[in-house]
């Protein structure tokens, strides 16, 4: 800091001129190196170290490159600089740069004629995913967020916090990651970044921190005060560039109290810069870089920056933070594979990729994207897939920018890389070397919130159609797929209707398969309200043998642990009921069938008894009522009859089914419907719009909140009513309010719904 202080002005026109080298190779997928010469004790030693603060890059010395004795000849002396061993110089710094590899730097002892021990100097990458703001293609951002270290939340000035903000801030929450505010658009004339900054605070408290405030906004706008650097940066019309001067002294209180706050808000996350602050109420610029990197890998504090991305005003010193103050991989919590062991991104580690992207490209095919959890991965490595059990060979690796992937040979634990044509490679596989049996699942995904019903319009594509899907789900695991034998559909889930129409538009547009969405049927589920008795004798003679079975059995509802009465009434007969054994069937639906034995006598014999619970469980797979499922229900088996030659499980099977139809429907059968937590973030003008929506959907409301500048409404809704509901919600506030659900119970539907239920399967049959 001292020296940067010191040598400022003396060497501010080479800093110019090298970030002026910076501008013009803009877009240039390969490093700048900067060689400084001069005669000896000219301050070229100086200028290196001062240009290594300013840019925080790496310095390497040639006089750690000077000639070994024995390689001092006098034909290689007579040389232009025939004293530097350049072969080792480029082989050991210049050819792992050009590679974007850490540079293995060995230092040559003029003293001692020797090489001393090397260390590693790590090449410096920023990886930057975009993601899309959209809350139903949320599955990118989660992605994102669990590869990355670092969130930037980017906010837009005519807006500010919006609910978009608050959902992308909770995932950071949940995966403790690093959070950097922006705030673009800083020219558009409804900004107003005060605003904004109070809306922040409001929203999370005092651990936001300014870097950055912009002198005026709206069309206007075209300089900022950088209250960390403490300068001022302003741009011309066209943006590029910026001019850095000294801050105007209208100016300098402002300034020099938000610097104060984030001079503070730094030393908070260090007790030694915290000691320090208090002793000399200031922190050199090396020391706020720390601190400052130290509270964002604790969620300390959330920095704040300000760009004007059209115009390329304040783009280039928020890359510049990125790269000199933002955590580095191995600052961040250690990533916990599937048994919970700690895997640290060591480049010496074993070597291991986890894969989290697929995506399918015009004449290239699959791109599998993953990210080097350990060690190191070279072209031609064989890898062990711990997921799928088999070998994968890496042909070819790249380092992506937007469309255009570069080819490397080599990459680092933690470097995020591509790969073509994988043979058997899905999202979520893990790739491993030899001795290393790592697998990581960290991405956990948000539930679907939109459903519908997929048909083709061919039936004969219904294969093709199928295997798309499955393939299209590979590129984005919020798309669920799902063939459900209870509804008799194929469903596909998603985050909102914008989000399966987008897959709709890929299958018939790039697929060529032509599709129809339809409403999806609503898994209810039948249940008896009371206890009820039937009877019912199958019998069928057609010469030869025929065909007998006599079943009498009780039905109630059931629930966990209810005792199982002496006797029952019904139509003042009394039934006695002796318990010879107990079967409970755990229902995959949900709920239970229990079934009893009360058989005295021999009246049907013990061999017939699985025949008749298999009767009764084809009937509990389709509900009298409405079709649906039917569970939580209690049958006792008390009596019945058989026939010394007629009687066969066939016979026990049919009598038990129809007779448990007929017991069921006598039980005051009810239909239940699923029901669904629903939580709702609104901006406060939409509340009532939104609560007089819910109130028509059949919904229970069942509290209201206030959470960081939004009102939040939780109810149970019926999914029957949830069907359409983003587009709604959507609609009610213009794009400015979101929900989550997921499924709480059943419950019982109201009269007049069953009612129409029953009618609307009758006649469904009847047509049938």
């Amino acid at each position: 800091m001292e020296l940067k202080a010191r040598c400022k002005e003396r060497f501010e026109p080479v800093v110019q001129a090298i970030r002026q080298l910076q501008k013009e190779k803009e877009g240039l997928d390969e490093p700048l190196i900067v060689a400084i010469d001069g005669r000896c004790g000219s301050g070229k030693t100086t200028l290196g170290e001062y240009l290594e603060q300013v840019f925080d890059c790496n310095l390497f010395r040639m006089d750690d490159f000077f000639l070994r004795m024995e390689q001092r000849t006098p034909q290689r002396l007579k040389e232009t600089g025939g004293n530097v061993d350049y072969e080792r110089f480029e082989e050991t710094v210049l050819r792992p740069i050009f590679q974007k590899q850490t540079v293995f730097y060995q230092p040559f002892s003029c003293r001692k004629w020797n090489l001393l021990e090397g260390y590693p100097v790590p090449y410096k990458k920023l990886n930057i995913i975009d993601c899309p703001g959209s809350d139903d293609f949320v599955g990118s951002t989660v992605t994102a967020l669990n590869v990355t270290d670092t969130a930037i939340i980017l906010l837009n000035g005519q807006y500010g916090v919006e609910v978009g903000t608050q959902n992308h801030f909770r995932y950071t929450e949940k995966l403790n990651k690093p959070v950097i505010f922006l705030v673009n658009q800083l020219d558009n004339e409804k900004c107003d970044y005060d605003n904004i900054l109070e809306q922040l605070k409001e929203a999370y408290g005092s651990k936001v921190v300014p870097i950055q405030y912009p002198i005026s906004t709206g069309p206007g706008f075209n300089a900022l005060i950088d209250v960390l650097l403490m300068k001022k940066y302003s741009w011309k019309p066209e943006g590029g560039a910026p001019v850095i001067e000294d801050i105007p002294a209208e100016e300098l209180e402002k300034a020099t109290e938000m610097h104060k706050a984030l001079v503070e808000a730094a030393a908070e996350n260090d007790e030694g810069l915290m000691e320090k602050f208090f002793e000399q109420d200031s922190l050199s610029e090396d020391e706020m870089r720390e601190g400052i990197r130290k509270g964002l890998v604790a969620r300390g504090m959330f920095p704040v920056f300000c760009v004007c991305g059209g115009k390329d005003m304040g783009v280039r010193r928020l890359m510049e933070f990125l790269g000199n103050v933002v955590p580095f991989v191995s600052e961040m919590p250690k990533v916990q594979n599937t048994e919970g062991k700690e895997v640290a991104p060591d480049v010496n580690g074993p070597e291991s990729l986890y894969f989290f992207k697929t995506s399918v490209e015009p004449h290239i095919g699959e791109v599998s994207y993953f990210k080097v959890m350990s060690g190191k991965v070279r072209e031609g490595d064989d890898l062990l897939n711990a997921d799928r059990g088999s070998k994968e060979r890496i042909a070819q690796i790249y380092v992506v920018a937007g469309g255009n992937r570069v080819k490397v040979e080599e990459l680092q634990a933690g470097d995020i890389g591509a790969a073509v044509k994988l043979k058997d490679v899905k999202t979520g596989n893990t790739l491993n070397g030899k001795d290393c049996d790592y697998k990581f699942n960290f991405i956990k995904y948000p539930n679907s919130k939109y459903s519908r019903a997929i048909k083709p319009v061919n039936e004969a594509d219904v294969e093709k159609m199928m295997t798309i899907l499955n393939r299209m789900r590979e590129e984005d695991p919020t798309w669920v797929i799902e063939q459900s034998k209870e509804l008799k559909q194929t469903l596909v889930h998603g985050q909102g209707e914008f989000h399966l129409r987008t897959l709709k538009w890929r299958l018939e547009n790039n697929e060529k398969l032509q599709v129809k969405y339809e409403e999806p049927k609503i898994p209810y589920r039948e249940t008896i309200t009371k206890a009820a008795r039937a009877d019912y004798r199958h019998k069928k003679q057609s010469g030869g043998a025929g065909q007998f079975g006599e079943v009498h059995l009780i039905v109630e509802p059931y629930k966990e642990g209810m005792p199982v009465p002496d006797t029952y009434k019904f139509n003042g007969q009394e039934f006695k009921i002796n318990v010879k054994g107990t079967e409970e069937v755990p229902l995959e639906w949900g709920g239970k069938l229990v079934f009893i034995n009360s058989i005295v006598g021999g009246s049907i014999d013990a061999r017939f008894l699985p025949a008749i619970l298999k009767g009764i469980m084809a009937r509990m797979e389709q509900g009298p009522l409405t079709g649906s499922y039917a569970r939580d229900v209690r049958v006792i088996v008390y009596d019945g009859k058989m026939h010394p030659v007629d009687s066969n499980e066939i016979s026990f099977m049919l009598a038990g089914r129809n007779a448990f139809s007929e017991a069921f429907k006598n039980a005051g059968p009810k239909i239940l419907e699923p029901i669904y937590d629903v939580e709702v973030f609104v901006p406060s003008d939409k509340m009532g719009d939104v609560m007089g929506d819910l109130q028509g959907r059949r919904a229970m409301i069942m509290g209201m909140s206030s959470e960081k500048g939004f009102e939040k409404l939780v109810a149970k809704v019926p999914l029957k009513e949830m069907s359409s509901y983003s587009t709604a919600l959507s609609s009610l506030t213009g794009g400015r309010a979101s929900f989550i659900m997921k499924f709480s119970s059943y419950e019982l539907v109201p009269t007049d719904v069953q009612d129409k239920l029953i009618k609307d399967f009758e006649a469904k049959q009847t047509e049938e």
